[in-house]
């Protein structure tokens, strides 16, 4: 198994020119973001009726998506995990939050496909493709590679 800094080492490869960095700084939470929206927006009666919390933040499928997504992170770092814990938690409160005013599936495919083409275009300015493509587990290491550019001291 690769550590987390082999995965972004890896994933650093595809993301050197700055304005492509500068996208992935925005389009990635983004995505990241929309994903956690369009599975809040799928109904999620046996979740609330199994917990019954009364916790709309949590009694939906994305809160469930969201704690296998943690384990993946917990594997590769406990911190990141913390980290990427904490931005979720931020995704599941402002998504509920947006879910008040406006049809949140709707909102959220309107993000989702803004920041994929947002994405292709910086990987196009950079001239290689999305690390993606060779491996589907950089779908979950683009957050964390986010994560760790924005705020971490290096």
């Amino acid at each position: 198994m690769r550590t987390l800094d082999q995965w972004f080492a890896e994933y650093a490869v595809s993301h050197q020119n700055p304005t492509n960095k500068a996208i992935h700084y925005i389009c990635v939470p983004a995505i990241y973001f929309s994903i956690v929206g369009l599975l809040m927006s799928i109904p999620s009666g046996i979740i609330a009726s199994t917990l019954q919390l009364n916790t709309p933040i949590i009694e939906n499928w994305a809160f469930v998506a969201l704690l296998f997504v943690l384990i993946f992170y917990i594997r590769l770092s406990v911190v990141m995990a913390l980290k990427i814990a904490v931005f979720s938690f931020i995704c599941l409160a402002i998504n509920y939050y947006v879910s008040q005013f406006v049809p949140l599936w709707m909102f959220s495919i309107g993000v989702f496909v803004l920041a994929w083409i947002g994405q292709f275009y910086g990987h196009n300015i950079e001239g290689k493709k999305p690390s993606f493509l060779k491996d589907l587990q950089f779908l979950l290491i683009g957050p964390a590679w986010v994560v760790e550019n924005l705020f971490s001291k290096k």
